[in-house]
């Protein structure tokens, strides 16, 4: 079985870890069994429950890192939770055992002969611990694992048992008897918090409380540009392996090379600022908004029909041809569709032609307020975008509205969309203006601000402002 780099480190460090645990266990038990001393010797036996733990440690650690299988499809990391709430469970079990000594000491029992050596073995013993776990916490932080900081905080807790023994032996020595019993109390106090924070912690986890807050993971996703609405998203799992689901709304018409686009973007968005995350799933919801009768996304709908035929679009554009009146030569009217669109290459200019007609047929069916629909035939191949180009105009779409809203803040800027076009991009969006404005000056703003974006972003090759009126109330 392979285990990766972290675990092994991890394994490092509970092996050094063990063997200074077992030497700190034995040189406390000897020293109580040779002093008479009822405290050290309970110590030695709290230490040997560490080094007990450390072998629990290493052994959750080993199953933990085992890939995921059929009966553990989500992997093994839970193992590594129960064996930290494991460690919990054992603090408590230590403070019930430094309470018992302690009330042996209360009532009743000899004074223990303490001499020179003794102090000498507890004051290294107190060094090692300390070192201990601080090396443990620091690795714990390092490799983001919960159970050597679990671990540490059990090695904490034992630096404290030893504090409260060294300060119950001076003051034995002083003639002061209770000491030990009344140092006990103050030790089992911190332990058992110490034991409430690991438990509280790895039961969270075992009950899938969420590591993060939906609001904090749906800012994430909809910094994604593409990313309009997040209608659910959980988490579940520790800091370090947590498990994101997520639900995102998309237009019913949206492809599946543009939800595969998607997922990708929020994955990347979630890896940069979430690092130790093991899964993100990401489904996709069909949403329609009130007004998208009115206001339909036509490329999208044009690329899902010609995804149904196997065809492919690209440079879709929608043009609003107004009737132009007392006119007698007016060539079109009403709303043109033009679109280039990519076809099997190979094959004669009657086939490729019958199944563009094929498409604009459906087109017409689908859409019935276009009046004409203009396609450009080319082979497959011919059109195809370069996926880093694309993510460029998202790009630089959002940083448009960005210059938008700073040069014009009383404008309402919307509806910008970018897609590549002859190694740049081109930009679309519609601005609100008073409708008592005139023509003229309608016209100088939007070309102000065409000037404005084409000089600061150069590589917008193209620049298409719809001006609108702002609705009567």
């Amino acid at each position: 079985m392979s285990v990766t780099p972290k675990y092994e480190q991890v394994n490092t460090v509970l092996r050094i870890t063990l063997i200074l645990n077992l030497l700190v266990a034995v040189g406390k038990i000897v020293t109580g069994i040779l002093t008479g001393a009822i405290a050290i010797t309970a110590d030695g036996i709290h230490s040997l429950i560490d080094a007990l733990s450390n072998v629990l440690a290493l052994f959750a650690n080993r199953i933990a890192a085992q890939p995921a299988d059929d009966d553990h499809p989500y992997g093994h990391r839970r193992f590594e939770t129960v064996a930290a709430l494991a460690l919990g469970i054992l603090l408590l079990l230590t403070a019930w055992e430094i309470v018992s000594s302690a009330a042996d000491r209360l009532f009743g029992g000899e004074a223990p002969q303490l001499t020179g050596a003794a102090f000498g073995v507890m004051g290294a013993t107190l060094v090692i611990n300390i070192f201990v776990s601080r090396y443990e916490r620091r690795k714990g932080q390092e490799l983001n694992s919960e159970l050597l900081i679990a671990d540490a905080a059990n090695t904490g807790a034992d630096v404290w048992v030893t504090v409260s023994v060294l300060v119950s032996m001076v003051l034995v020595t002083m003639g002061v008897g209770w000491a030990d019993a009344a140092a006990a109390v103050v030790v089992v106090l911190l332990i058992g918090r110490a034991a409430w924070s690991v438990i509280r912690g790895a039961g969270g986890v075992l009950v899938d409380t969420a590591p993060y807050a939906p609001a904090h993971l749906t800012a994430i996703a909809e910094s994604v540009p593409s990313v309009q609405q997040v209608v659910r998203v959980r988490s579940r799992g520790t800091l370090d392996a947590a498990f994101i689901d997520i639900d995102i709304a998309v237009e019913p018409a949206t492809t599946t090379d543009h939800t595969a686009a998607i997922a990708d973007a929020v994955r990347t968005a979630f890896a940069d600022k979430l690092p130790g995350l093991d899964e993100v799933e990401i489904h996709f919801v069909p949403t329609k908004a009130p007004d998208d009768a009115a206001h339909p996304n036509y490329a999208l709908i044009a690329r899902a029909a010609a995804d149904a035929l196997g065809l492919s679009v690209h440079e879709v554009r929608m043009i609003d041809r107004p009737a132009v009146p007392d006119t007698l030569w007016v060539i079109g009217t009403g709303k043109l569709l033009e679109m280039h669109v990519e076809v099997a290459p190979g094959q004669t200019l009657n086939e490729a032609h019958e199944q563009v007609t094929t498409l604009e047929l459906q087109l017409r069916a689908q859409l019935p307020e276009i009046n004409e629909i203009i396609t450009h035939i080319e082979p497959m191949g011919a059109g195809q975008i370069n996926g880093l180009l694309a993510q460029a105009c998202i790009r630089l779409q959002k940083e448009a509205k960005t210059l938008l809203d700073r040069e014009y803040p009383l404008l309402n800027w919307h509806d910008l969309r970018a897609v590549p076009l002859d190694n740049g991009c081109a930009l679309t969006l519609h601005v609100t203006l008073p409708g008592t404005l005139t023509l003229e000056r309608a016209h100088q703003i939007a070309e102000s601000a065409e000037a404005m974006l084409r000089s600061t972003l150069p590589r917008l090759t193209r620049v298409t402002i719809h001006t609108e009126p702002i609705e009567a109330p």
